[in-house]
């Protein structure tokens, strides 16, 4: 089993080769093809680069990942690989350029072995609405992995690659982690490139990785951030050496008072979250409760402004310049709307249409600049936060994973995000760490989330809380 990066490179010191790892990981993804984790095995290229990668280390010119394997979530464009989001309007489109933050992983020898099924870009917290069928869990068959990046966390928490990356618009890296026991990072926005990521909605969006130890994570984004000339949004701060971590001195830490009062939220979760409390004060450091009335106003906030910024993003998936376009298309008006009637899956048209409506002039005032005036309230309450804190801690996810097919009402299934989609409406750091494990077998994540940029101390502090949970 090569679960974490250390494993690898313990085989690797031990003789064992890059192809190897790489064979070992091939015959494992066709042994879980049931999961539908994998739309694409990139079997020839992540051999061919196995090859080179094993002269390097013999070379001793190798890159810090040699022998680290990785999944792409389907929204990443890798050159002269398909790329569809999961989407029936994608279908067959082939990347032409490689993004910034996988170019960065393939630099540093990291092997890419495959692209991963998804909720239709990105839209979804079930990974029930891919073009391509649902995605299981690995550690029970009958219930979903989480969304929308669900294949990426179903293929690390099943041991099919060392670590995958995901994007994360409302808590579509940090949900599935908490689903699959794995760690899932959203990093501060603006921290990774977003070049290459096949956009949702622009101002949400940020890639982050799926992995099975805190220092796989914390190197991963070490290599990935820094500014890029592709990306006028991303950060030309200087990243930070996030892969040593230190003990953090006493910290004040925030708990969000209306996460553990919530209605609907686990009691096992609930439990477990105070005993972290208890084990935190016991061990020093000062936990307070903090009040932030703003909880039911963020996942509506959050859908108004997704939804309007999607409509505009999709747009260009028309069925004219590139990509599906429908056999019964006869003139210019009947290949838009046909086209994209039937490349378009149900959730995805309906988060189009919401953003159309939003975005209208009759109603652009009292949904989308409204929406806008409560995401300010909310940074500035959050950034109020963090004047007197250093760290916050809440669920990742009110309950385990659902069953397939069990979440019918769009509603209740937007609900899911109502503890991750915080991070993103104020672009904070956010990761959810694997420390719960319920009654009925399945585990759940607890969610840290840190001041902008301090990516740095939000590993320091995840891998001491790791250690004590």
């Amino acid at each position: 089993m090569y679960r974490t990066f250390a494993e690898v490179k313990k085989a690797i010191t031990s003789g064992a080769s890059v192809l190897e790892i790489v064979e070992y990981y091939i015959s494992k993804i066709k042994e879980n093809s049931d999961l539908n984790a994998f739309l694409e095995v990139f079997e020839d290229s992540a051999r061919q680069k196995a090859v080179e990668v094993d002269q390097r280390i013999k070379d001793g010119t190798a890159g810090r990942l040699a022998g680290m394997v990785i999944g792409l979530k389907d929204n990443l464009c890798y050159t002269n690989h398909k790329v569809s989001a999961s989407s029936k309007i994608l279908q067959n489109f082939e990347s032409l350029y490689t993004g910034t933050a996988v170019q960065r992983l393939i630099d540093e020898d990291a092997i890419m072995i495959g692209r991963l099924n998804c909720d239709e870009f990105a839209m979804g917290s079930s990974n029930e609405n891919s073009a391509f069928g649902p995605v299981k869990n690995p550690l029970n068959k009958s219930l979903v992995p989480g969304g929308s990046s669900g294949g990426s966390a179903a293929a690390v928490a099943a041991g099919l690659c060392t670590a995958t990356l995901g994007s994360d618009t409302g808590g579509s890296i940090r949900q599935p982690a908490s689903f699959t026991g794995t760690f899932g990072l959203k990093p501060t926005y603006g921290r990774i490139s977003r070049h290459g990521l096949i956009a949702y909605a622009s101002s949400f969006d940020q890639i982050g990785p799926f992995t099975n130890s805190i220092e796989d994570s914390a190197l991963l984004l070490e290599i990935m951030a820094g500014k890029d000339e592709y990306d006028s949004t991303v950060s030309s701060k200087k990243v930070e050496n996030y892969a040593s971590f230190e003990k953090p001195a006493k910290l004040k830490i925030a708990v969000l008072q209306e996460s553990l009062e919530t209605e609907g939220v686990d009691p096992e979760v609930v439990t477990k979250m105070n005993q972290i409390i208890e084990k935190l004060k016991a061990d020093g450091h000062e936990v307070e409760n903090v009040s932030f009335p703003y909880l039911e106003y963020m996942v509506p906030t959050y859908y108004v402004l997704t939804t309007a910024e999607a409509s505009s993003n999709l747009s260009r998936f028309d069925g004219v310049h590139y990509g599906y376009r429908s056999a019964e298309a006869v003139g210019v008006e009947a290949t838009y709307v046909n086209s994209r009637s039937e490349g378009f899956g149900p959730e995805v048209q309906r988060r189009i249409m919401a953003g159309t409506f939003v975005l209208s002039n009759e109603f652009y005032d009292a949904y989308y600049t409204k929406g806008q005036k409560v995401r300010r309230v909310l940074k500035d309450k959050t950034d109020e936060i963090y004047k007197n804190f250093d760290m916050m801690i809440l669920p990742t996810t009110p309950s385990t994973a659902f069953p397939l097919n069990a979440v019918k009402d769009p509603i209740q299934m937007y609900l899911q995000d109502i503890f991750t989609v915080h991070a993103n409406l104020t672009g904070n750091p956010a990761i959810s760490l694997p420390l719960g494990q319920h009654s009925n077998g399945m585990p759940f994540g607890i969610q840290v989330m840190a001041d902008h940029f301090k990516e740095k101390e939000l590993f320091n502090f995840s891998s001491y809380l790791t250690e004590i949970a």
